[in-house]
């Protein structure tokens, strides 16, 4: 079946969406993150592009972008290149990281510019991995309302967003915070739920445990006690559920022999 053509946007602005390659994670610790948003910062320099939103999830991305000087394919292609050369260097890989093709759509008005701002912003808290959108360190929430706080340099339009609420910056800051709250009508660019699912990362995986552990009142040396094979099996499924670890690497982690893990489906 031929691709369908991409629509193209008027004012040249689309919102993007890229994600790993048969949905695995493209962010497997905080590095990563970093380095990808190091990396949209140096696509800008040349003026190739206006950004205007990001959120980095752990297998996708979204991204609300306007070509300048270069074109919408062509930036694409230069962000996810130095991506995946820098992700396959690090861990010692080979091949495709990301699924063939971004998905995109045109943006045409301001106020769907807005709602898909917000769209993006959200994400985290649709995802129930925060509550409140300043919470997540990987959008750029923060940095339309918190500048000055944030671990990034400024790399969004910020003025010219802020400009749409409001002339006055403080005012505008506010009603940009109180609008992200505010449910939309609008429907946006997404994949099926099925098919973002976050896998959790090592390190999340081990908050996971330890937390699960906290609750149950156990340690790892109890998940080997006959007493507690109900539960350890329990934590075994959701580990197998929720992260984007081997089963060695879970049996590892638990301490217990990976034929145990192995065996529980």
């Amino acid at each position: 079946m031929p691709r369908q053509r991409r629509q193209l946007s008027k004012t040249k602005t689309y919102h993007i969406m890229i994600r790993g390659n048969q949905r695995q994670n493209i962010f497997l610790d905080e590095e990563d993150k970093t380095e990808f948003i190091e990396i949209l910062k140096k696509k800008k320099v040349h003026q190739e592009y206006l950004l205007y939103a990001y959120c980095l999830m752990n297998n996708h991305v979204h991204l609300l972008l306007q070509e300048d000087q270069d074109e919408l394919s062509s930036i694409m292609k230069k962000i996810n290149v130095s991506y995946v050369y820098y992700f396959n260097r690090k861990y010692l890989r080979i091949g495709h990281l990301f699924q063939d093709r971004f998905k995109s759509e045109a943006i045409e008005k301001e106020n769907y510019l807005l709602a898909t701002i917000s769209y993006i912003h959200n994400n985290p808290v649709q995802a129930q991995i925060v509550k409140n959108p300043k919470d997540y360190q990987w959008s750029s929430y923060n940095q339309y309302v918190n500048p000055e706080e944030t671990d990034f340099s400024l790399i969004i339009e910020r003025t010219k967003v802020l400009s749409l609420f409001f002339s006055n910056e403080k005012r505008a800051i506010r009603l940009f915070i109180e609008y992200h709250t505010k449910p939309k009508q609008e429907h946006f660019l997404e994949y099926p739920k099925e098919e973002i699912k976050n896998l959790l990362n090592e390190k999340e995986t081990e908050q996971l445990i330890s937390q699960y552990l906290i609750q149950n009142n156990l340690s790892l040396k109890n998940l080997r006690e006959k007493i507690y094979k109900n539960t350890r099996k329990e934590l075994i499924r959701k580990l197998k559920e929720k992260s984007n670890l081997s089963t060695r690497k879970i049996a590892s982690i638990l301490r217990l022999n990976a034929n145990i893990v192995q065996r529980i489906k």
